[in-house]
């Protein structure tokens, strides 16, 4: 079945994996479905990138934010730069920010800490929401989130039931993608199940965590089509109408029309 209103609300179309094909993929995603793309930078240069796809694409619009991966390696001025990127147009968030202990190779949790404090407040002065990441860090991420009370999404929502009830307690959203449809999903099924009808988003966190049947290969904002029908078996409704209405949820979150 065909759907429309496709907003996918995490993206990353700058990533190599799209080198190939880059301009003839998105310019099929309108024919697709899709109305309207978030593309999230992972750091300075990327943010850039993503600034110049929403310039390019009508539907496109860019988030641009230091990762934690790159906490470690960001350049003096950085925070002026990000200042400055924040207000071009198109501009929609600050993203991809947060958190990620998942391995020893990622920066110290100070520094991590420190650069994603730094970007809510920036956020914050542009009265723009952000885009958490948050990888096996839930305890400070939290603590981070209720300290500062930001606006905005904690993507590919990996925490507990518990965790999301505290998330939505702080009046941001969840961001629901491919975890849902994997063979084990216990945790995000619940997730699904549980988060308000207006207060989740649909992502897909392309090239990465494509939804079954297409695990393994690379995503892209086409395939929301699959999450959406998983998450509507799980919620008991129509994907259409989930699709409808993740797309109001983004549009309410990133002040998009």
């Amino acid at each position: 079945m065909k759907y429309s209103n496709i907003f996918d609300s995490h993206a990353h179309y700058d990533d190599p994996a799209f080198d190939p094909d880059r301009d003839k993929l998105l310019a099929s995603l309108p024919g697709l479905g899709v109305c309207r793309v978030v593309n999230c930078g992972a750091d300075l240069a990327t943010s850039e990138k993503s600034i110049a796809l929403a310039a390019e694409y009508p539907f496109v619009f860019a988030a641009a934010g230091v990762h934690p991966e790159e906490a470690g390696r960001v350049p003096s001025g950085w925070t002026e730069r990000l200042d400055a990127l924040l207000s071009r147009p198109k501009v929609a968030a600050a993203g991809e920010i947060g958190l990620d202990y998942h391995s020893e190779q990622n920066p110290p949790r100070g520094v991590q800490k420190s650069v994603f404090e730094k970007q809510i407040e920036l956020a914050a002065a542009h009265g723009l929401p952000i885009i958490v990441h948050d990888r096996d860090a839930h305890g400070d991420t939290m603590a981070v989130l209720k300290k500062y009370r930001p606006k905005g999404v904690v993507h590919c929502f990996s925490g507990s039931v518990e965790m999301a009830r505290e998330v939505l307690k702080l009046g941001m959203v969840i961001g629901l993608g491919g975890a849902v449809t994997f063979k084990n999903a216990r945790v995000p099924v619940e997730v699904a199940k549980m988060v308000p009808e207006d207060r989740f988003v649909l992502e897909t966190d392309c090239p990465y965590m494509a939804p079954v049947p297409f695990r393994g290969r690379r995503n892209d904002s086409s395939l929301i089509a699959f999450t959406a029908e998983r998450i509507a078996r799980i919620r008991g409704t129509g994907a259409q109408a989930l699709i409808d209405r993740a797309c109001q949820n983004a549009k309410a979150l990133y002040g998009i029309e």
